[in-house]
């Protein structure tokens, strides 16, 4: 059996940044993956919008300086549309700040993280690997591996995604709200310049966003009914550079596709206990939100702060995976979390299924919001984590 103090169970961008943010500690480290990520060839369909205060944390672990600055794109501004005349526009220049995000290709993040996870000294990676069964003693977690590998260490985390492993061998329950809807993701050129400009449209048949990739490309997220996003999936690639152009008003003129479409269903996920004696979870495994914010990974970015930040300063005497040591990590956590899931939701349900009469006041409210900066920009500064 060989110990650590620390076992990471998923190597995807939550988990990999919380060993890279480990780096310099005295903390003995193993990350369990089952495949390392690689490169796709063109564009990755799946991109993320990465918060300035993400950009910060990703800055302090060393790994922003080192992504391909070519395939990332700054938001500079933000139009976000009402299913009638209600409008938000948000600006970087407005706001006094360079910009207000940055999209990246998800490939691009996982593949650099990966790389310098090889290199740190403090960790060690199993690779191919799956894990096979958990068990919690008093004084460790013990994880046994596929191939027979065991391995225990004081503290294990789960960084295993949405259906994660870990969360249901621990036995924490999650409550899950399906939104019976997919989100279909896909790569465009465009006719016209964006601008660094990412748009959103809340529609009768759910919410569809452009956001910037460099040059005259973007990538959309819409989400959508099951029944439509099969559809649209199944659409020759003309029909559905026609039916993305139109929905988004042909802001950004025609389209030409760049990615096979993909779906992925839609829920809302809430896991009411996040930690357990030698364990804690991060990223997905700790939470699922709707995509309309494209917070997802900033939220497993800063679970992986917030937990490296407590690991980081325990003392040698320490017990990291004693239950009241992690609860502190926990309750730091619940207030975003909360507060995320529960605005994207009500986002969602006030678009999607308030009566009909709510039309013009919802809308009405987008505009007054927009017209009074002092708002707006307290708005956005929350979600740049500078407030």
């Amino acid at each position: 059996m060989q110990h650590f103090d620390l076992i990471i169970v998923g190597g995807g961008l939550a988990g990999t940044s919380l060993a890279l943010a480990l780096r310099d500690t005295r903390l003995r480290i193993a990350l369990v993956e089952n495949q390392p990520p690689r490169l796709p060839e063109g564009w990755d369909a799946r991109i993320y919008a990465i918060s300035p205060a993400n950009v910060a944390f990703l800055d302090s672990i060393g790994a922003w300086r080192h992504l391909d600055s070519s395939r990332m794109a700054p938001i500079r501004a933000m139009q976000i549309h009402g299913d009638g005349s209600g409008r938000l526009d948000f600006s970087a220049f407005e706001t006094g700040v360079s910009e207000l995000g940055w999209i990246i290709e998800s490939s691009q993040m996982a593949c650099e993280f990966w790389e310098s996870a090889k290199r740190q000294g403090n960790l060690t990676l199993f690779c191919p690997a799956r894990p096979s069964s958990l068990e919690f003693r008093q004084d460790a977690a013990v994880l046994r591996l596929g191939d027979g590998s065991v391995l225990s260490a004081d503290l294990l985390v789960g960084a295993d995604g949405r259906d994660s492993w870990v969360r249901r061998a621990a036995g924490l329950a999650e409550v899950n709200t399906p939104y019976g809807e997919k989100g279909l993701v896909a790569n465009f050129a465009t006719e016209k310049s964006h601008n660094g400009t990412a748009f959103q449209w809340f529609r009768d048949d759910g919410v569809l966003a452009y956001l910037p990739l460099p040059g005259n490309r973007v990538s959309i997220v819409w989400s959508t009914p099951d029944d439509q996003a099969d559809e649209l999936c199944a659409l020759p690639s003309e029909s559905l550079c026609t039916k993305v152009a139109e929905a988004g008003a042909c802001v950004l003129g025609s389209l030409e596709l760049l990615t096979a479409p993909a779906a992925f269903p839609l829920r809302l996920m809430r896991v009411p206990q996040t930690v357990a004696p030698r364990l804690a979870l991060v990223g997905d495994a700790a939470h699922g939100i709707h995509p309309l914010s494209g917070h997802g990974i900033n939220l497993g970015f800063q679970d992986a702060m917030a937990l490296a930040g407590q690991l980081a300063v325990a003392q040698p005497w320490h017990d990291i995976g004693e239950e009241r040591f992690l609860q502190r990590y926990q309750r730091a956590r619940r207030e975003e979390t909360v507060l995320m899931q529960t605005t994207t939701d009500s986002l969602r349900r006030l678009f999607k299924d308030s009566p009909p009469g709510l039309r013009p006041l919802r809308n009405f409210g987008m505009d007054l919001v927009n017209r009074l900066p002092l708002i707006k920009n307290a708005m956005v500064r929350y979600a740049l984590g500078t407030l």
